[in-house]
């Protein structure tokens, strides 16, 4: 393996500069450079730091082919999409063969009368969404909004929220969470 040109293409898949991960990895420019030059062959340690600016595990480093980015699509058509959603609310994952995906990209259906479940959600990460036909309810903490048409939302997924489509028309939105959840 080409431990060089395999950093360097996981870097840029990440859109990372050589500055930006020697600053996140706490190791100088320098170091970024000469290992994807091949100039010097960096410890087990010395990766392994690298690495953690991406971040990336060893595995997932040596696990990882370079020319497998190619292979990885960029487009997803609307066949491609992976559902995810119950019978009651369609949620379908855009991306689904991203590798090491950091965040979750969902087209989301709420038909009249559905909702995201009795219970209030609440885990780590921040939401974001945007309404592109219907109505919604959304639930955070104690409070309550009322989203149409063309309205977003975006929150601490720390603090306990629930959707809901009590509406006589269907609710489409496409949401977006961090960290990936699926």
């Amino acid at each position: 393996m080409d431990i060089g040109a395999n950093l360097k293409a996981v870097r840029k898949n990440r859109g990372l500069s050589q500055r930006e991960l020697a600053k996140r990895a706490g190791v100088t420019n320098s170091t970024i450079s000469m290992i994807e030059k091949n100039s010097v062959s960096p410890s087990v340690s010395s990766l392994k730091k690298v690495l953690s600016g991406i971040p990336m595990s060893l595995v997932e480093f040596f696990a990882a082919d370079v020319g497998q980015n190619d292979t990885i699509p960029v487009v997803y058509r609307q066949q491609d999409l992976l559902e995810i959603g119950d019978d009651k609310v369609s949620m379908k994952l855009i991306g689904k063969e991203f590798p090491s995906r950091a965040i979750s990209v969902l087209s989301e259906t709420y038909p009249p009368g559905a909702h995201s479940g009795d219970e209030m959600l609440q885990h780590e990460g921040e939401e974001a969404g945007l309404v592109i036909e219907g109505k919604l309810e959304l639930t955070v903490g104690e409070d309550i909004f009322v989203l149409e048409t063309g309205d977003s939302y975006y929150f601490d997924s720390n603090r306990p929220h629930r959707f809901n489509n009590p509406f006589e028309t269907t609710c489409r939105l496409f949401s977006a969470t961090t960290p990936a959840n699926f």
